[in-house]
């Protein structure tokens, strides 16, 4: 499994790189804070999938990472993607490093 900071997300943000960014998070986390991206709740990943452009790195981001994994081994073991990684801490980390102006929840 591949992990990608706050920072290499930021970074890779930025500099409009072939990724995706792919926001696990329920509804109402998203309410509470966001960082952009494509949002597939946890629980439609299976049924989604489609939606995900497996030709770009895709950088699963959650909470606090635990999410993200679970999904990253999905989209890698059953959805044969090559290109993913988990955003280490999700967006709690993104919160201490990047933005502290985002609602920590």
């Amino acid at each position: 499994m591949n992990y990608m900071t706050p920072a290499e997300l930021s970074e890779k943000l930025n500099a409009n790189n072939d990724l995706v960014l792919l926001d696990i998070r329920e509804s109402y986390e998203l309410e509470i804070c966001q960082i952009g991206g494509l949002h597939i709740p946890m629980g439609d990943i299976s049924t989604r999938v489609n939606e995900i452009n497996s030709d770009f790195e895709v950088a699963v981001l959650c909470r606090s990472g635990k999410r993200a994994e679970a999904v990253a081994n999905f989209l890698e073991a059953d959805a044969g993607m090559k290109k993913v990684a988990i955003v280490a801490g999700g967006i709690l980390a993104w919160i201490d490093t990047i933005d502290s102006s985002l609602e920590a929840y």
